[in-house]
């Protein structure tokens, strides 16, 4: 079973997707922006700047997440536009959060203040959201495509982790 899951920067894709991976004991596919600007050795928001510029980051992080998830029969890919991009998921999963606790998470994972890490998170969602819209056509606010929506302002990693355990394992029934 392919599980995708989505959401916006701070809301627990990665955590979530690594505790749903690990409780199925599935491979977690998780490359991201993030990890091409490590990969390349260059400061993230750096390259989120350098992204803005240029479609090919976008495209190929995109390309290799993809890839990487059609190689696996079963396995978790945990990213912004796995529920749009990888079209032959099992499960297709759209995590939300309020932007302040998206942020608060943000700031507790990479310091800074409040005020700035809300401020970053705003900017960020609008680049993304522009730059789906523009690359692939896809509003990344629309959940639509998504087979569970989940709140996660006021629920724990494990407590998110679980609710896509039981819908998963609930379709291996059918």
């Amino acid at each position: 079973m392919r599980i995708a899951i989505s959401g916006k920067s701070g809301c627990g894709n990665t955590t979530v997707s690594q505790l749903v991976a690990d409780e199925l004991g599935y491979p977690m596919i998780n490359f991201t922006f993030r990890t091409l600007s490590e990969e390349k050795g260059i400061e993230f928001w750096t390259f989120c700047k350098m992204a803005e510029e240029s479609d090919e980051f976008d495209l190929e992080v995109d390309r290799r997440q993809v890839e990487m998830a059609l190689s696996q029969p079963d396995c978790v890919l945990g990213s912004r536009l796995a529920i749009w991009m990888l079209k032959q998921a099992d499960l297709k999963v759209y995590l939300t959060a309020s932007s302040l606790e998206r942020a608060r998470r943000i700031m507790q994972r990479e310091g800074g203040t409040l005020e700035e890490r809300l401020e970053q998170t705003r900017r960020r969602d609008a680049n993304d959201s522009a730059r789906y819209k523009r690359l692939y056509n896809i509003d990344n606010s629309d959940t639509s495509v998504a087979d569970l929506v989940i709140d996660t302002s006021e629920l724990g990693p494990q407590e998110v982790a679980q609710l896509i355990i039981k819908e998963a394992k609930a379709r291996e029934i059918r």
